[in-house]
């Protein structure tokens, strides 16, 4: 993915997103062909000049300062999280490009999922790629183990696996912040092959991910409400939290849990009992249970 092309379209689709009236700049030119901003507008907002504006969307604008860089960004009225994307996306690429490693689920991370036995819990790191998992996030999302490793990947189980729509209830919700976070991943990594692939694989097999993916919206995990549609339990809405690894900027533990005596942390009690696995082998070797009948 060429680094000026996404410069380029996210500037453009953010300034197409502000409505003139609400900036108070002048207006320049006559009747407006297109929603938005024009140019001219967000570099007298920003501060800067109008063909340096241009060469900057254009993706023609070498070694941007931070100080400009956080002009545009105030003038489009951008987020910490988008700020930092454009950030990113405006740094030159002065390296040459090298494979990307695989990560690496140090020895803490995985004793803390381990420890966590009472919440589902699952470890996320580059392009959304599911890197370890407890028994408890296999009985509430999905068999990872018996995924292929190519397929443990977040991106690919919302938008290429049509049991994801009936997991997530507010599925639409579910599939924006994924493509989100994707977006988030690739400003930082858009030399990354792997990351390409994917994108493309998906934008070939799902229509819904082209259509968000324009968007360029960008969102880090951080925490919330998620909503699922259990098949033996029902309808779940718990909190998540994102804890992201000390040493690894790209590497996030996600953990669901819910208040104390609420209904769904009695329903994750029960949740423990479809994933609880002999004890003999890893924690995220085991996560198909057997059926089990629950009484009403």
């Amino acid at each position: 993915m060429d680094r000026a092309q996404q410069l380029s379209e996210f500037l453009r689709v953010r300034r197409a997103r502000l409505n003139p009236d609400d900036t108070g700049v002048p207006q320049f030119g006559g009747r407006r062909r297109v929603p938005g901003l024009r140019r001219e507008e967000l570099a007298h907002l920003a501060g800067v000049s109008v063909d340096y504006y241009t060469r900057l969307e254009q993706g023609r604008a070498r070694n941007a300062s931070s100080d400009v860089l956080d002009a545009v960004a105030r003038a489009l009225g951008l987020d910490d999280d988008e700020r930092a994307h454009l950030h990113n996306l405006a740094r030159p690429t002065t390296t040459r490009k090298r494979p990307s490693r695989a990560q690496r689920v140090g020895s803490e991370m995985r004793q803390a999922l381990d420890a966590l036995t009472g919440v589902p819990a699952y470890i996320i790191g580059r392009r959304l790629d599911i890197l370890a998992w407890n028994a408890m996030a296999c009985a509430l999302i999905a068999d990872f183990a018996a995924m292929p490793a190519v397929e443990r990947n977040m991106a690919r189980m919302v938008f290429l696996d049509e049991a994801s729509k009936d997991l997530y209830p507010d599925w639409e919700d579910k599939a924006r912040t994924t493509v989100a976070n994707l977006r988030l991943d690739a400003g930082r990594h858009l030399d990354d092959p792997r990351l390409a692939s994917l994108v493309g694989e998906l934008s070939l097999g799902s229509a819904d991910f082209r259509r968000l993916w324009a968007d360029h919206n960008v969102r880090g995990k951080t925490r919330g409400k998620k909503r699922f549609a259990h098949p033996r339990l029902g309808d779940l809405s718990l909190d998540y939290v994102a804890m992201r690894a000390p040493d690894d900027p790209d590497m996030t533990m996600m953990i669901y849990s819910a208040p104390i005596g609420s209904d769904a942390a009695i329903a994750l009690q029960l949740l423990s009992t479809l994933s609880a696995r002999p004890h003999s082998g890893p924690p995220q070797a085991y996560c198909a249970p057997q059926p089990v009948h629950l009484e009403h």
